[in-house]
């Protein structure tokens, strides 16, 4: 064979010799040139971060500092919708309130509301159909009154029960009842309204241990247990008995009046004065391990006592 034959042969197999051309590099065929990583001489630092430091062996010292970040934070004089309000009550749903407040069946402090989006206040007297509403959680709390605290939520009375109550809970509660300055003894603080009026004018029965200047003599504690008469208003009471083993001059007496005024008034009418008057016992209610000064929340068990009064 010739050597014009082995040229012919080789390509037609398509085999390239050794002076095979090579693959053109032009119009976009070359290759890209590959960039070298950067070699990591250490920790980058952002210029907007705080700095940190670090100790010989590349520990961080330190923390880094978050961003504060700044919360806006409501404004309760900003008030509450009015549809808010009556859905916290637990009247309906805000939906619903809008409806009733359209319609005209919402009155606030006496006035009636038919603006959407009227904003009330806590302190506001908000009524659904005439009945008032509350959008807080009915509260109840009972306290151990110590001596020298008046029984009034005003700043204005120095040392006020309010006082010894303040961490009790957020609601806007009120004392139930009263007890003199000097008084001791059980007392009721709550924001149920409906409670309020119920026993307000029932009156809960309490129990007082009173302490008078001198002996109480039978015939004026007879005429007490029978009832009497002065300036014209009858006093009544539940119970009146000496206290087991002590002087005469101390005295159990149960009445129902929501205040303690008509103790002395009794006492002094017969010619005593009242040296001491504890509440030993409010409705199903008792002192036991309260001490003075001290507060609790009342049970469910002991609300549902309240409606066997």
């Amino acid at each position: 064979m010739s050597a014009q034959d082995n040229y012919d042969k080789g390509r037609s197999s398509n085999k390239q010799g050794k002076n095979a051309r090579k693959k053109s590099m032009a119009r976009g065929n070359a290759p890209l040139k590959s960039e070298s990583p950067k070699k990591n001489t250490g920790r980058q630092q952002d210029p907007a971060k705080p700095k940190l430091k670090f100790d010989k062996t590349g520990k961080e010292i330190g923390r880094r500092e978050k961003p504060v970040r700044e919360v806006k934070k409501s404004n309760p004089e900003d008030g509450i919708r009015l549809n808010k309000y009556i859905a916290n009550s637990g009247v309906c749903s805000r939906r619903e309130a809008d409806t009733y407040i359209a319609t005209g069946l919402v009155t606030v402090n006496g006035k009636i509301v038919n603006e959407m989006g009227y904003k009330v206040q806590l302190t506001d007297d908000v009524r659904f159909d005439g009945r008032r509403l509350n959008p807080e959680p009915n509260t109840y709390i009972l306290l151990n009154k110590p001596k020298g605290f008046a029984t009034t939520d005003s700043n204005a009375k120095g040392m006020t029960v309010m006082d010894l109550v303040a961490n009790a809970t957020t609601a806007k509660i009120k004392p139930f009842g009263r007890l003199g300055r000097n008084a001791t003894g059980l007392l009721l603080f709550t924001n149920d309204d409906e409670f309020v009026q119920k026993f307000t004018k029932k009156g809960i029965p309490r129990l007082f241990h009173i302490e008078l200047d001198k002996n109480l003599k039978a015939e004026h504690l007879k005429k007490i247990k029978e009832g009497f008469t002065i300036e014209g208003k009858e006093i009544t009471v539940e119970e009146i008995s000496y206290v087991d083993n002590s002087p005469k001059s101390e005295i159990g007496l149960k009445i129902k009046h929501t205040g303690n005024s008509i103790i002395r008034t009794i006492f002094e009418h017969l010619g005593y004065d009242v040296v001491r008057v504890d509440c030993v016992t409010l409705g199903p209610l008792t002192k036991k391990d309260l001490p003075r000064g001290r507060w609790r929340t009342l049970t469910e068990k002991e609300l549902n006592m309240f409606s066997m009064i």
